[in-house]
């Protein structure tokens, strides 16, 4: 009889990222794998948006990467992105920004906690319960070119005034999204964990169902 020796080649399959899927009370449904969950009939899943500022209270936006699947070149906010299964929103919002950016974030507040879009380019749609974040970055950033085309520092000011009166074109949930910040968002107090969507709520706050 032959023994049979263990397996060791590495596996080099990467990991699936899942996104949550959502019923239209932001409960938690299910999972999808985020590599196929945006097509002409998108899902409703779970995400979040962040505005990083700096020490003089200026915004960083940014311009998505012309390869990516979903609104390509287009300019934005700050950081986007999905929270992992189980995943607390702040922590994938502090995950996201060091992989997007390169850069952490500091006092990071929720400020649109039940911000919900839907949007739709080329034939491909979005479809989130996507809360949104502020905070200051902490050191330069260094974006990772398969995210992020181009990115500044701009005035908040003179960037919210523009995409309200139209002369700025951004994402759609970025036009949605300053619409409804605060003049200054920077001083705005942040939002009780207890207003986000049942999926996305903490066990301290209510939540998160499955």
């Amino acid at each position: 009889m032959t023994d049979t020796q263990p397996d060791t080649q590495p596996d080099t399959q990467p990991a699936r990222e899942l996104v949550v899927l959502l019923d239209e009370e932001g409960r938690a449904v299910g999972t999808a794998d985020k590599a196929t969950v945006h097509h002409a009939e998108t899902p409703l899943h779970l995400a979040f948006s962040c505005y990083l500022f700096d020490g003089e209270g200026r915004v960083l936006v940014t311009q998505r990467a012309t390869d990516k699947a979903t609104f390509p070149g287009v300019w934005t906010n700050s950081c986007c992105g999905h929270p992992g299964p189980g995943e607390a929103l702040d922590e994938a919002v502090r995950r996201r920004v060091r992989q997007e950016l390169g850069t952490t974030v500091t006092d990071l507040r929720l400020v649109l906690p039940r911000f919900r879009y839907r949007a739709e380019q080329a034939g491909v749609v979005e479809n989130e319960i996507c809360p949104v974040y502020v905070g200051t970055a902490e050191g330069p950033v260094t974006a990772d070119p398969t995210e992020v085309g181009a990115a500044g520092w701009e005035s908040w000011s003179d960037f919210r005034a523009a995409v309200l009166d139209g002369s700025r074109e951004v994402s759609v949930w970025c036009r949605a999204q300053v619409e409804q910040l605060p003049e200054d968002p920077l001083a705005a107090t942040a939002a009780p964990e207890a207003d986000l969507p049942p999926a996305a709520r903490p066990p301290s706050a209510g939540g998160a169902d499955d």
